[in-house]
């Protein structure tokens, strides 16, 4: 699924193109994306005729499109879902679910899915933050993070650090991929009892965390397939630069041992052996 890299991708390119922008319709061609709108696909584009988006917005792995009203649109990218910029009139797209026209010719806004595991759906008053992430806690790019609640917050949970790191409810943004590299770079095994983090251990952490994103986002994000692309339909390069994730084999960039792949929460995490070795306090 996108990581914050991605998803911020696709907040600065929509930002370009939809901010003060006019709806003039909205075609659902696909009731799964709209599912969460209980009222239905013809309520869901009725609403939006006529309102204006402000700038997009994003917390973590999350976006959306909030309106002028005070109402927004909340995406859920899922696994495969993809936002696309294309020109009125070109040919519809593969996994084309839901369009939305404006009321220049300037283009049109397209939302794709493959496996329809993604949506949109509409947030009464939530074009400062929807009511339906108000949950999930502030990213290490966000200018409010305090670090050293983090590092609190971090020492006195009982898990494994990277299910510290996944929980969206501590930080937000970091997935599978940058919290694996992050651990590499801290050189920390992922099932390390958060209670056994020395403060400078867990502010390290963090650090690495914020700069591998970083450098993820200067070049696109992670692409590993089509899934994901930016709104012009192309593949960040991040891949390249990733020193664990998905490198099963290849020698660690630091020591030269293989990495290791491990089934971790019903997918799989990666390690070197040596640098990142099974800690006394583990918690799997």
């Amino acid at each position: 699924m996108p990581e914050l890299p991605e998803v911020e991708v696709v907040r600065r390119g929509l930002a370009d193109f939809t901010t003060g922008r006019t709806i003039d319709a909205v075609e659902v061609l696909h009731p799964r994306p709209v599912r969460r709108h209980l009222a239905g696909p013809d309520d869901f584009a009725a609403i939006l005729k006529g309102q204006t988006f402000a700038a997009p917005a994003r917390r973590g792995k999350y976006l959306w499109l909030p309106l002028q009203s005070g109402d927004a649109v909340l995406a859920h990218l899922g696994m495969s879902g993809q936002f696309r910029v294309q020109p009125v009139g070109a040919p519809d797209d593969k996994h084309l679910r839901i369009r939305i026209r404006f009321a220049d010719d300037r283009g049109e806004i397209r939302f794709l899915d493959q496996r329809m595991f993604g949506g949109l759906s509409y947030s009464e008053g939530g074009a400062e933050l929807p009511g339906e992430i108000a949950h999930i806690a502030r990213d290490p790019f966000d200018p409010l993070f305090d670090d050293e609640l983090f590092v609190t917050a971090i020492r006195r949970k009982k898990t494994g650090v990277k299910r510290a790191l996944l929980d969206q409810t501590l930080v937000s943004g970091v997935g599978n991929i940058y919290a694996d590299e992050a651990l590499w770079r801290a050189k920390l095994h992922y099932a390390k009892a958060t209670e056994t983090l020395k403060p400078l251990q867990a502010r390290e952490l963090l650090g690495h965390a914020r700069a591998v994103m970083g450098e993820a986002l200067a070049v696109g994000g992670t692409s590993f397939d089509a899934l994901y692309v930016n709104v012009n339909g192309e593949s960040g390069y991040f891949e390249r630069g990733l020193a664990v994730y998905g490198q099963e084999g290849s020698p660690c960039p630091r020591d030269g041992r293989p990495i290791r792949r491990e089934a971790f929460m019903n997918r799989s995490s990666f390690r070197c052996p040596k640098c990142q070795p099974v800690p006394r306090h583990a918690r799997w």
